[in-house]
């Protein structure tokens, strides 16, 4: 019981933060997980949801579930475990708020990322048209 509280009260904290930056389409307490939107984002910069996902990468943090639900526009949903303590909420919300920052500043940036993998952005629609399900090993 006490961890289902935590994930509550992490989410609902993390929403408040969030909510005045991002679109927060249900305006309401949450669960466990909540939605936010980068249509601002988007609207204002050309940033989507998925720009926002992936240079959360280069900041060291799992990207969240995007384009989920389908009936919000660039939809972010946000879920932080319920072991999550306050420094790293804090640090998510710092985060996002400097992504919302560079979308602002430099959103050319942020279509580049993540910069600090090994592989940046592969080809997702040849991926999903024409998967690699195997990989066969050299002897």
């Amino acid at each position: 019981k006490k961890l289902s509280q935590c994930a509550i009260l992490n989410a609902n904290y993390l929403q408040e933060k969030l909510k005045g930056t991002y679109t927060l389409p249900y305006d309401f307490r949450c669960m466990h997980e909540f939605v936010l939107s980068a249509k601002k984002q988007k609207d204002e910069c050309g940033v989507t949801a998925k720009d926002i996902d992936k240079a959360l990468i280069d900041f060291g943090i799992h990207p969240p579930t995007t384009y989920f639900p389908l009936i919000v526009d660039e939809a972010l949903m946000i879920e932080p475990t319920e072991t999550e303590n306050l420094e790293t909420l804090n640090n998510f919300v710092d985060v996002m708020l400097e992504i919302d920052r560079l979308a602002h500043e430099n959103p050319e940036i942020l279509h580049n990322m993540p910069l600090n993998t090994p592989v940046g952005r592969p080809d997702e629609t040849t991926a999903a048209r024409k998967p690699v399900l195997k990989y066969r090993f050299e002897d």
